[in-house]
């Protein structure tokens, strides 16, 4: 979700993240993950294979299991989401193509999105990959307020994304920024970046003498989007992909629109608990190899995803 302006950032998982701290290590109970729909992704070559051009950067653990545990929020397409009762998406091709890599499987599982960092560091998975916008708060395990409240998390950037506004289509409130949502209700999925941002959004409307925002945050995203369909909230803010999808997919293309421009672009990513530094250090050699070989750009190509592109793979590269 996203930078930090509007996922899992944006003026608005990046689900791309004004992507803010709230799913921060330590920052929320361990919870049990919704439906735990799980989905396998990744090369098909076993545990005992060495024959993958990084499988040996690998730790010994996950050479031995032929697997990372991947947890995910499978609601934010085209980034990842459930069809067919398997979870498909951008993220889920970019880790078939790390697998191949690395000559492992990356099993996903789908719960909350406010949970995944918790679960994380708890030893649940071994990373989370859920467009989750990389930020200095989370690498150091920081609320809003700067309080320290867990370890934080590594983050290996693999894509980029910033926060966008959608709103029913033909936009009856005539909202064309952030700034024209002073005094009215706005919807989001609780636990993100953009969430924190309407916060900090809100606090710019008193402050210049307009009146705040009335934030309804839910569990899932879906439910944020029925909330605008049926104009209890004049607008939604979503990682600028997940938002475009939406109005080109709902409905026909019939039920929303996005306006204005997406805003503080900031980068997602593969979020690896902070004592795994072996795995943090093999997922940024798998990252840089697909965009190499050029397996990346096909799969942002496949997804209509290319404007998140990135050239290269960094760790901690958030603000």
């Amino acid at each position: 979700m996203t930078a930090s302006s509007t996922r899992r950032t944006t003026a608005a998982r990046t689900r791309t993240a004004a992507v803010g701290a709230i799913a921060v290590a330590g920052a929320l109970i361990l919870t049990g993950c919704g439906d735990q729909t799980n989905s396998g992704s990744g090369s098909n070559e076993s545990a005992s294979s060495s024959k993958a051009p990084l499988f040996d950067k690998l730790p010994a653990k996950i050479q031995k299991a032929g697997v990372i545990k991947v947890g995910t929020n499978a609601e934010y397409a085209p980034m990842e989401y459930q069809e067919g009762g398997k979870i498909v998406g951008v993220d889920p091709d970019i880790a078939a193509a790390l697998g191949k890599q690395l000559g492992v499987e990356f099993q996903f599982t789908s719960g909350s999105f406010d949970g995944l960092i918790s679960s994380l560091n708890s030893g649940r998975y071994d990373v989370a990959i859920s467009s989750i916008t990389d930020t200095k708060a989370r690498q150091e395990g920081l609320d809003d307020k700067g309080k320290k409240l867990g370890p934080g998390v590594d983050f290996v950037d693999y894509f980029t994304a910033g926060t966008a506004i959608y709103v029913q289509k033909g936009n009856p409130k005539k909202i064309g920024s952030i700034e024209d949502l002073c005094g009215q209700k706005v919807a989001v999925q609780h636990g993100t970046t953009y969430e924190q941002a309407l916060q900090k959004q809100s606090k710019a409307c008193t402050t210049a003498g307009k009146k705040a925002l009335t934030i309804e945050a839910f569990d899932n995203d879906t439910e944020a989007q029925t909330r605008v369909k049926s104009g209890g909230a004049v607008a939604g803010v979503n990682d600028y992909p997940v938002a475009v999808d939406i109005a080109r997919k709902a409905d026909g293309g019939n039920a929303f629109e996005v306006v204005g421009e997406q805003v503080d672009a900031g980068p997602f990513g593969i979020a690896v608990n902070k004592d795994n530094k072996e795995l943090t250090s093999a997922l940024e050699a798998a990252v840089n190899a697909i965009i190499q070989d050029g397996t990346y750009k096909k799969v942002l190509d496949k997804w209509g995803a290319q404007t998140g592109a990135v050239d290269k793979s960094v760790i901690n590269g958030g603000k």
